[in-house]
């Protein structure tokens, strides 16, 4: 009776590839930033030097499940350390989770690191030591 119309459509027609294209742009963008630190990282010498761990944090992060009933929350945790070198700068780096719990602040050691890669920290002195 009534002839197909597209009219509404138009407007979605132009948007839907548009916000796909942007979402495969991130996802290519984020996946060459890797990529490309991860090179840079391998250029770099494997670095050993004093340093004392300044502080530690984590970072959590939840999600939620995605069907209706699905009611479970996921959650992930990343572990940091800031370390300060005898020059004064601070490096801070991403750490694994049972080095972050035999760490404390104030300890004294060698950092071992490639770039922005943590390679490892041996304590040398630490905190309750004073």
């Amino acid at each position: 009776m009534f002839p197909p119309s597209d009219a509404g459509f138009g407007f979605f027609g132009i948007l839907f590839p548009l916000v796909f294209f942007v979402i495969i742009g991130v996802i290519v963008f984020s996946i060459g930033k890797g990529i490309l630190q991860w090179s840079r990282n391998n250029a770099q010498p494997v670095l050993t030097v004093e340093a004392r761990l300044v502080s530690k944090r984590t970072d959590v992060s939840h999600s939620h499940g995605g069907g209706v009933n699905d009611h479970s929350v996921h959650s992930s945790t990343w572990y940091y350390a800031t370390f300060e070198v005898e020059s004064g700068d601070r490096m801070e780096f991403a750490i694994q989770g049972h080095e972050f719990g035999l760490l404390a602040d104030g300890d004294f050691g060698k950092l071992t690191f490639q770039g922005t890669r943590y390679l490892g920290f041996q304590r040398e002195r630490s905190v309750e030591a004073f």
